[in-house]
């Protein structure tokens, strides 16, 4: 059957979108668009933001009628871009934030930039309906939380990813890093390592703290190591490639066949220097990252990872800031999500079962 043409704003093409090309870019019928188009009610909301992304995809404006008014501003602070995983929880809260209705406003910490507290002033300035922060200063154990208790008391709500501190009284998301650091270890034992090291940043983060935790509980429990031969096999650094690669080089100095790094980044710095020394990863040297950040997978070889449940995470993040903002406020606590550890090519058999 042939489309009908309606009457839409004109976009780059210099032509009108048929029905048949909106409803093949949206899977649904050409019915469900000419509802959708036309505002009429019966149409699931998920089917609706089909048909308006066909729109936005093919390049052309929304019909006035379907543009959805902003229900308000809302701030998210991120310490930096340079990590992909930060990119990649700024997309999900943006997406979802948009989904409620809310304009997203992304605040980054760009080096000789605004701190975070500069960017929450200009938030609040800008009348902002509440604020998600992701691995702020509330993560960092010897940083005032007066911060967040003054942005409270001015009626400002928020959320806090990555990084409880149980001083702070608001809703808090986290990973299980604990959990992170010891599927890890778990892994690399079952394939017969015992000289396992970890490399982590600053262990004033609460995230590195917590890995660190994991880490000794588990080559306790999995090797009967006393704890502080365990601790010994932990480094902490600077986060980032440089410092994955400086641990690693310790670490390696130490005889370990295994490294567990606190992200992706830090992972590919201890890949750097195992090459460094001519040896060969996972031949020689198995690395485990953590986040499994986008095009991780693609790396050289893929990395094994320990996958940030980024999507539930932010998800919720923002649904408990919704709810504040909307006067329902639920219990203040931490949501600790369980991560998933992903098998790729960076790790291998070590030398107990190679022998």
């Amino acid at each position: 059957m042939g489309g009908v043409t309606i009457p839409l704003p004109r976009g780059a093409g210099g032509g009108a979108p048929r029905l048949a090309d909106l409803a093949a870019q949206s899977g649904v019928s050409e019915a469900t668009v000419s509802r959708v188009l036309n505002g009429k009610v019966g149409v699931a909301d998920a089917t609706r933001h089909k048909v308006l992304a066909a729109l936005d995809v093919l390049g052309y404006e929304r019909p006035v009628r379907l543009r959805r008014r902003s229900a308000g501003l809302v701030g998210l602070v991120v310490p930096e871009l340079i990590n992909p995983i930060f990119p990649a929880f700024a997309q999900v809260v943006e997406q979802v934030l948009a989904g409620h209705g809310y304009t997203p406003v992304l605040c980054t910490q760009m080096p000789g930039g605004a701190t975070e507290d500069e960017l929450v002033e200009q938030l609040v300035e800008r009348g902002v309906a509440g604020i998600v922060f992701l691995s702020g200063l509330h993560a960092d154990a010897t940083a005032d939380p007066g911060r967040y208790v003054e942005l409270a008391a001015r009626g400002v709500p928020f959320v806090l990813i990555n990084g409880f501190n149980e001083r702070i009284d608001a809703n808090f998301v986290s990973p299980d890093d604990r959990s992170a650091a010891r599927m890890a270890v778990q892994h690399l034992v079952d394939l017969g390592h015992e000289r396992i090291g970890l490399a982590i940043g600053p262990t004033r983060y609460v995230p590195s703290r917590r890995k660190a935790e994991g880490f000794t509980a588990a080559l306790h429990g999995l090797l009967g190591m006393e704890r502080a031969a365990a601790e010994a096999h932990v480094r902490p650094t600077l986060f980032g490639v440089e410092g994955g690669h400086a641990a690693a080089d310790l670490l390696l100095d130490q005889g370990c066949t295994a490294i567990v790094c606190g992200s992706d980044l830090m992972a590919l710095g201890a890949i750097r220097a195992v090459r460094a020394r001519g040896l060969d990863v996972p031949r020689d040297v198995s690395v485990v990252g953590f986040d499994d950040s986008p095009l991780i997978a693609f790396t050289d070889p893929p990395l094994t990872t320990v996958r940030q449940p980024v999507q539930a995470m932010a998800t919720a993040a923002v649904g408990t800031l919704i709810e504040e903002i909307e006067g329902n406020p639920v219990q203040r606590t931490e949501f600790v999500f369980q991560p998933e550890l992903v098998v790729r090519g960076s790790t291998a058999q070590g030398p107990q079962l190679l022998s």
